[in-house]
């Protein structure tokens, strides 16, 4: 099982592509492939076809995947990207912001 370093529901900071600069939370993660889905970023026009009597077809604009390591996570305290630690509190793995005035625990 492969461990990606942002989390479902983070903020993160798409540091490259042509949704570079933006911010957005995560809304879905694949660890398997290495790939999340960031909102309002990397959008894709997906064509979609009436599937009962009635309903109507068309373009839908959709989010689509990017690599992990093309997103930054973004420190809850200090609202800047960067990279982060590992630490240990009471026995359980905790994230840290490297920010050398921060050091937030999340």
């Amino acid at each position: 099982m492969n461990k990606l370093h942002v989390k479902k529901g983070d903020t993160v900071l798409v540091i490259s592509g042509s949704s570079k600069g933006l911010k957005g939370k995560v809304l879905e993660v694949s660890p398997k492939e290495g790939k999340v889905i960031v909102e309002k970023a990397n959008m894709v026009i997906k064509h979609v076809k009436p599937r009962r009597q009635g309903e109507t077809g068309g373009r839908i604009e959709a989010e689509g995947a990017i690599y992990a390591s093309k997103v930054q996570v973004v420190c809850p305290k200090c609202k800047t990207a960067g990279r982060m630690g590992h630490t240990v509190v009471d026995g359980q793995k905790k994230r840290v912001c490297k920010n050398k005035d921060c050091g937030e625990i999340f």
